[in-house]
């Protein structure tokens, strides 16, 4: 049989736990021939915090972990028995469905992007509302009209004296009203 990919609903907060488990109970039950890759998808954000930029981890799918596996009664009962897990996800309690290569590909790939370049924790778009918390425009409020991921700054056209003055600004400076 060839491995396929299955979703496993864990308990919120318990993925990486349940990842771990999962790979414990594989290695003493010596089913290392039956599973593939066991994994929580995650992506790293950066935020800023006390004026500091740090990096966090965000997941894609919260309350679920992937795991590469052949499907037999034996797997099944391995997976399901762990503790902190639900089920699988998809087809019926019994057997459950694989998800398709192409939606694997896609949150493998996800994964690997999010941690190559990590992106910024408040996403923002042109045309959105804001209120700038720091610099020499704060408490003024102002819409986004451009916004650069690279360089975590924003464009935004803040009201001086009754004109739109367009302003850069980092992610920082800014909160979503």
């Amino acid at each position: 049989m060839s491995k396929r990919w299955y979703v496993v609903h864990a308990y919120s907060g318990f993925e990486k736990h349940v990842m771990r488990s999962l790979k414990e109970r594989v290695k003493m039950y010596g089913m290392e021939d039956r599973f593939g890759e066991i994994l929580v998808p995650t992506e790293e954000v950066v935020e800023v915090r006390d004026g500091k930029r740090r990096k966090s981890e965000r997941k894609f799918y919260p309350g679920y972990v992937l795991v590469e596996m052949e499907m037999d009664d034996a797997t099944w009962h391995l997976v399901n028995e762990t503790p902190r897990v639900m089920g699988f996800i998809g087809g019926t309690k019994e057997k459950p469905a694989p998800i398709t290569q192409r939606e694997a590909d896609a949150i493998l790939r996800r994964v690997k992007d999010g941690t190559d370049k990590p992106r910024p924790k408040t996403m923002f778009e042109p045309g959105q509302s804001v209120r700038v918390i720091d610099g020499p425009f704060a408490d003024f409020n102002g819409v986004v009209e451009e916004v650069n991921y690279d360089k975590s700054r924003l464009q935004v056209s803040v009201l001086i004296f009754g004109r739109a003055t367009p302003v850069e600004l980092e992610f920082s400076q800014v909160e979503k009203e």
